[in-house]
């Protein structure tokens, strides 16, 4: 059973998020996911946001923690920490 499990966070892979600014079944998959994460006390975490309207969407429901190109793309260890020093 899910409730059972050691989990404290639900991640919602890219292939869902990247689409869900034209695809209504990748938004339906979301709204559940977090329907259910929220229910079982789950932080949420979407990987792959790309745009302001997916990042928008999933704040609007509740996504407490994302990834993906819109905020970086990856970065060497040294341009990781100089970013996070400006983001702070």
């Amino acid at each position: 059973m899910l409730s059972s499990l050691p989990l404290d966070k639900l991640k919602f892979d890219q292939s869902f998020v990247r689409r869900i600014d034209s695809d209504h079944a990748s938004r339906a998959v979301i709204d559940a996911v977090i329907a259910l994460g929220q229910s079982l006390g789950l932080e949420l975490v979407a990987e792959g946001i790309e745009t302001e309207s997916a990042l928008q969407y999933l704040r609007e429901r509740g996504c407490q923690q994302g990834q993906g190109y819109y905020f970086s793309r990856p970065l060497p260890d040294a341009q990781l920490r100089a970013w996070l020093g400006r983001e702070r």
